[in-house]
C-alpha cells in the first residue's frame, strides 16, 4: 500500500478535490493506495503518474476501441476547434456533425438512417425512450408509455436510464420512473427457467410477450435490451432470441430499442452486434467506441419510417441536448471511424476476441471459475463461484473479490473484478498482450484461492 507521504502531488490533489464516478472502491480504499492517476497511454498500455505501466484490460470502460495515443484524432479535433467548435443543435448544424450522421447511417444495419446526437450513453438511452414515447402518442396511442427492460441490464445512470437499469439503487434514488417492468435476460449459465442454450433464450423471449400482454399492448411503448448484456455477465444469446423479440414487437405495435452503447462500433467483431442476429431495431443507441473515448459523444439512430412521424408541423421532438452534435466531438468520432476502417480493427476485434477466449479456457481448471464466456469480439467474462456444483457466487464485496481486484492491478492489469472478471481490451491488442492478461489472471487467481481455500467447495 502507498502511504500518504509517498503520493505524487496529483494523487494528493485528486483525493482532496476530485469526486470520482465509481463504486468499484470505497473512499477508504481509495485513500489507502487504491487511486490510479494515468498520465499517458499508447495502444493497449497505460502509464501512471509514477511511471508504472498497465495493460488496459477494459478499454477504459469498454470505450477505447482504436487504442490510446492516437495523435491524428487529437489533430482532427484541434483543427475543427480552430474553425468552429459549437453550434446549437436546436436550430443549426455543422459540417462535422452532418458528415458523421451520414457516415453512421452508412454503417448501421437496415434503414437506421436518421441520427440524433447526444453527449453520452445515458443521454442516448433517455433520448431513445423519449422518442419512443412521443412517436407512440403521435400515432394515436397516448396511453403507450410503459417500457419493458431486462433484469440485470445496464442502461445508464440518469434518472430515466437508471429506471431501466437492473441494478438501480431504489434505496437511495427511488421511487423510479413509473411504467417500467423487468423481465428475465438470456443466461446460459444460470437460466431463470432452469433451461439450457436456445431453449432458455426462447423462454426469455416468450416472457417478453407475456409481459406485453400482462401490461396491455395498448400501454407498452417499447422493449429495450443490450444485444449482449455486459453488466449482466456477458451472456451471448442465440439469434433466435432477438429474432423472436423483433417478431413479438411487430405483432403488438411495440418499438424495439437495441442499446449498443457497449457492443457497437466493433466491440463484438461486427460494426454493430445487431448484425449477429439479423435484426434491425426501431431505435439503436450508441456511444463509447463511437469516438474511442477521445471526445464525449453518443447518438440514437432511428429508422426512416419512425422519423417521418416527426416531420409534420407541430410534431418536432420535444427534447434537446445542449452538446448534441458538438463539432469537435464529431470530428474526433469521424477520425476514429476512419482508423477503424483503415486498419481493419473491427475484423481484428473478431480475430483477437477469438484468441483471447481460447486462452481463457484454461482458467476453467480453477476451482473458483464456474464459466468462461465470450468468443464474439473482444468481450470476455470469467464467472467466479465458491462452489462449481451449486454455482454459488462470491458477491461483489467479498474479500476474495477485493483481493483479486487488488492483485491484478498490482500485477499490471486494469480490469473490473466483481462476481465476473471482464476483459475487453482495445482492438489493437497483440497476441502477446492477450497472453499476458490471462497469465496475470491465472497467477492472481491461484493466490486468491490459496488465501481463501477454506471457503471454496
Amino acid at each position: 500500500m502507498t502511504a500518504a507521504y509517498d503520493r505524487d502531488p496529483l494523487e494528493t490533489a485528486a483525493l482532496e478535490h476530485l469526486w470520482l464516478h465509481s463504486n468499484d472502491l470505497e473512499w477508504d480504499e481509495l485513500t489507502h493506495g487504491g487511486l490510479r492517476v494515468f498520465v499517458e497511454g499508447h495502444g493497449a498500455t497505460l502509464t501512471d503518474v509514477r511511471g508504472n505501466s498497465y495493460l488496459d484490460g477494459l478499454s477504459g470502460l469498454f470505450v477505447v476501441a482504436a487504442g490510446h495515443g492516437r495523435t491524428e484524432i487529437a489533430d482532427a479535433m484541434a483543427a475543427q476547434a480552430k474553425k468552429i467548435a459549437y453550434t446549437a443543435a436546436s436550430n443549426a448544424a455543422n459540417p462535422a456533425a452532418i458528415t458523421l450522421a451520414e457516415k453512421i447511417s452508412s454503417l448501421t444495419p437496415g434503414d437506421l438512417d436518421r441520427v440524433f446526437f447526444c453527449s453520452g450513453g445515458s443521454e442516448a438511452v433517455e433520448s431513445a425512450m423519449k422518442i419512443a414515447k412521443q412517436v407512440q402518442a403521435m400515432r394515436g396511442f397516448g396511453k403507450r408509455y410503459k417500457i419493458i427492460a431486462r433484469r440485470g441490464s445496464y442502461h445508464g445512470t440518469t434518472f430515466g436510464a437508471a429506471s431501466l437499469t437492473g441494478s438501480a439503487n431504489e434505496g437511495y434514488f427511488g421511487p423510479f420512473m413509473a411504467g417500467v417492468s423487468k423481465v428475465p435476460s438470456p443466461n446460459h449459465y444460470r437460466n431463470d427457467f432452469g433451461l439450457e442454450g436456445e431453449a432458455g433464450d426462447i423462454m426469455c423471449a416468450r416472457y417478453v410477450e407475456q409481459e406485453i400482454l400482462t401490461q396491455g399492448p395498448e400501454h407498452v411503448a417499447a422493449v429495450i435490451g443490450e444485444p449482449i448484456s455486459v453488466a449482466n455477465g456477458t451472456h451471448l444469446p442465440g439469434p433466435v432470441y432477438w429474432q423472436m423479440l423483433r417478431e413479438i414487437c411487430d405483432r403488438y405495435g411495440v418499438l424495439l430499442i437495441m442499446d449498443e452503447v457497449i457492443t457497437g462500433w466493433g466491440r463484438t467483431g461486427t460494426w454493430f452486434a445487431a448484425e449477429h442476429y439479423g435484426v434491425v431495431p426501431d431505435l439503436m443507441t450508441m456511444a463509447k467506441g463511437l469516438s474511442s473515448g477521445y471526445a464525449p459523444i453518443a447518438a440514437v439512430a432511428a429508422r426512416s419510417s419512425l422519423f417521418d412521424d416527426f416531420r409534420p408541423h407541430g410534431r418536432a421532438l420535444n427534447h434537446l441536448i445542449t452538446f448534441g452534435g458538438h463539432a469537435v466531438a464529431a470530428a474526433g468520432a469521424l477520425k476514429n471511424i476512419e482508423i477503424l476502417e483503415r486498419e481493419n480493427l473491427v475484423e481484428r476485434s473478431a480475430e483477437m476476441g477469438t484468441y483471447l477466449f481460447e486462452l481463457a479456457q484454461r482458467l476453467r481448471e480453477h476451482p473458483t471459475v464456474g464459466d468462461v464466456r465470450g468468443g464474439q469480439g473482444l468481450l470476455c467474462a470469467i464467472d467466479f463461484v465458491k462452489d462449481k456444483g451449486t454455482k454459488q457466487a462470491w458477491g461483489t464485496s467479498h474479500p476474495f473479490i477485493k483481493f483479486l481486484a487488488l492483485r491484478t492491478q498490482e500485477e499490471g492489469l486494469v480490469t473490473r473484478v466483481w462476481d465476473v472478471l471482464h476483459l475487453a481490451p482495445p482492438f489493437v491488442l497483440t497476441r502477446a498482450e492477450a497472453e499476458r492478461a490471462i497469465e496475470i489472471v491465472d497467477r492472481c487467481l491461484t493466490e486468491a484461492e490459496h488465501k481463501f481455500a477454506d471457503e471454496i467447495a
